[in-house]
């Protein structure tokens, strides 16, 4: 037969080979059905943990194509313990068997459980409608055994710092801490008190202190009898060897008016005394007035 094969067909040695395994394989295909259904018994029964895989898939399959609240209701109608007595509970608290108790599923319970365990709260009865395990029907005729213990609240006492006594503080030599020690000034607003200070040469008078960030009227009136101001201790700048590095960081004098006044003088000569700032134009009679007791010439 092979050399007839050959002779017809002109099938090389390999070829053939190749034929008679191809056949085979067909063969073992065909016949491996029946094989499998004599040797493996159908009418075996599936076990627990199969039959409640399949009802995992059906019930999932069932989700997709149904609204949850039908497949709340067959789930429990599926489900649910015939034994079921009704009691006062708390959810916070009440573990699976308990839930079980009450006529749910262990899934359900456990579905519950597991909502308190993960930091779920329930903090008023009609919050038990939110479980989407339950179906309305239940969720009606657990509500009037809900009862949830409200943890009672104390009312938490402001701290009281210890109160100042009064003082007098004379404020152009003060440092922080002689500061604080006025009533109504912390360790931030005696920061800012400083700083402007620095920058101003010193307070010829209390109402200064509004310049200060975040002293209002309120502050102000809290804290003006406490405060003492020595003039004498205001830091002087002279006009007529000021540079402009000298007068820049001054709070009452702005960019153009420092070169203006610096030009002047290159121009003019030396400044006599604080009326020759009336010529120097670009000056205000308010400017000039607010920066008189800081100019010595």
């Amino acid at each position: 037969m092979k050399n007839w094969l050959m002779s017809i067909f002109s099938f090389s040695k390999r070829e053939y080979n190749g034929l008679l395994f191809l056949l085979f394989i067909t063969l073992a295909v065909s016949i491996f059905p029946y094989l499998y259904e004599h040797f493996y018994d159908n009418d075996q029964p599936p076990n627990e943990a199969e039959k409640i895989a399949l009802q995992q898939l059906v019930l999932a399959d069932r989700y997709d194509r149904k609204s949850k609240q039908d497949v709340r209701n067959e789930i429990e109608n599926s489900s649910t313990p015939k034994a079921t007595s009704y009691f006062p509970f708390d959810p916070n608290l009440i573990d699976e068997k308990q839930w079980q108790q009450l006529g749910l599923s262990y899934r359900q319970a456990l579905s519950i459980v597991n909502y308190v365990k993960k930091g779920g709260k329930f903090r008023q009865p009609t919050d038990l409608k939110k479980m989407y395990t339950l179906s309305e029907r239940k969720y009606e005729e657990l509500l009037p055994y809900v009862t949830i213990n409200q943890p009672e609240k104390t009312e938490k006492k402001p701290f009281a710092f210890p109160q100042k006594e009064r003082v007098i503080v004379e404020i152009n030599l003060a440092d922080s801490i002689q500061l604080y020690q006025i009533r109504g000034i912390g360790p931030a607003f005696a920061r800012r008190i400083i700083k402007y200070r620095e920058r101003l040469g010193g307070f010829t008078h209390k109402e200064q202190l509004f310049q200060v960030y975040g002293i209002d009227s309120a502050k102000f009136d809290e804290i003006k009898d406490q405060i003492a101001i020595d003039v004498s201790a205001i830091r002087k700048i002279n006009i007529n060897t000021a540079e402009f590095d000298d007068l820049k960081n001054h709070p009452y004098l702005k960019y153009k008016q420092l070169n203006a006044i610096i030009q002047y003088r290159r121009q003019h000569g030396p400044y006599k005394g604080i009326a020759d700032l009336n010529k120097v134009l670009i000056l205000t009679p308010e400017t000039i007035q607010n920066i008189s007791p800081y100019l010595s010439f």
